[in-house]
């Protein structure tokens, strides 16, 4: 029998013996990617740029997409095994134009890592008129990942990471109306679809390319601490969700809260390299292991079950391939 993730099938940690005060050299500790290809998006900052050092590190020949070429040399400097290119997500034809480069090589992509993401940004539309965070956070992965399939399947034994967040429980994604053109705008709402958009996106994926040797997975990394993420949040947003005080310092229990970048990353590691996973996809993660199914009354930790919805996630792919103008036959 077919064993897939839909409504949560597989949703049960599996003893990894890690944590969330894990680290990345911990979970990397014992495994050798000499010979492996990854791709990371957004690898030149923030819990991106720990991935991009510890695969490296662990042998893996990295290839890191960046929008800001001169930033990225800046924070990749002095990284063995790094590769720079030229992308920008938020433009579907420099996504087309940096895969049809990779392809061009005939190197099979035994990881990709979809870890760029934006959050708290105001309503924004590409040229397509797709709201930025749905566009930047989840239509990239899919367009991305469809364009790199041929050396995901060339690569006999790949996977593909989806970079999501706890905030997928902001909001299920709302197929009526994704791009907000008949209700008000909420960036944490607008943020919340774009995630829970990932999570449907890993589930089908993995579904439909397990029987290429393909397996995907989307996770939460944590509330980190040092990362770009929150450079567009106006201070009167984070006081208002209780994280900062009047002069605008984060409360001490708030720091207290928050992950390291090497703790943050984790997770994305354990989901890339972990044995534990190798007959396992489709599964969300969070704090290097499964993660439960989250409450369905109140935000938890886990995973929301409108986030692992067979239907939804057939849905979606089918909506993906309409705003892309990306066929993407796994086969």
């Amino acid at each position: 029998m077919r064993q897939n993730n839909y409504q949560g099938a597989l949703q049960y940690p599996v003893g990894s013996g890690f944590n969330a005060t894990s680290t990345t050299n911990e979970v990397i500790k014992g495994i050798d990617l000499t010979g492996k290809i990854a791709i990371v998006t957004g690898g030149n900052t923030g819990i991106g740029l720990e991935t991009t050092k510890t695969l490296a590190a662990a042998g893996a020949t990295v290839i890191v997409p960046a929008r800001d070429i001169a930033k990225a040399q800046r924070n990749l400097a002095g990284i063995a095994n790094v590769e720079l290119e030229s992308m920008d997500l938020m433009n579907p034809q420099s996504i087309d134009a940096f895969a049809e480069k990779f392809l061009a090589s005939n190197r099979p992509l035994h990881l990709l890592i979809n870890n760029a993401g934006i959050m708290w940004v105001p309503l924004r539309k590409d040229s397509r008129g797709i709201e930025s965070q749905l566009a930047t956070n989840y239509l990239a992965q899919f367009q991305l990942t469809a364009r790199l399939w041929p050396a995901l399947k060339n690569a006999n034994g790949a996977r593909v990471i989806n970079v999501s967040s706890h905030g997928h429980q902001f909001a299920p994604f709302d197929f009526e109306d994704p791009h907000f053109l008949h209700r008000t705008y909420e960036t944490l709402q607008a943020y919340g679809q774009s995630k829970t958009a990932s999570n449907l996106f890993a589930l089908e994926l993995d579904n439909l390319a397990k029987d290429f040797n393909v397996r995907a997975y989307s996770l939460h990394p944590g509330s980190i601490n040092g990362t770009e993420l929150g450079r567009e949040a106006p201070l009167e947003l984070f006081q208002q969700m209780g994280f900062c005080d009047a002069e605008g310092n984060l409360l001490p229990e708030v720091v207290a809260s928050l992950k390291t970048i090497p703790q943050g990353a984790a997770t994305t590691v354990w989901c890339a390299t972990s044995p534990l996973l190798n007959t396992i996809g489709g599964v969300y993660c969070e704090d290097c292991d499964i993660a439960v199914l989250a409450s369905d009354t109140a935000p938890s930790h886990g995973v929301k079950d409108y986030s692992l919805d067979e239907m939804n996630a057939k849905k979606l792919w089918q909506l993906s391939e309409e705003m892309t103008h990306n066929a993407f036959k796994v086969d």
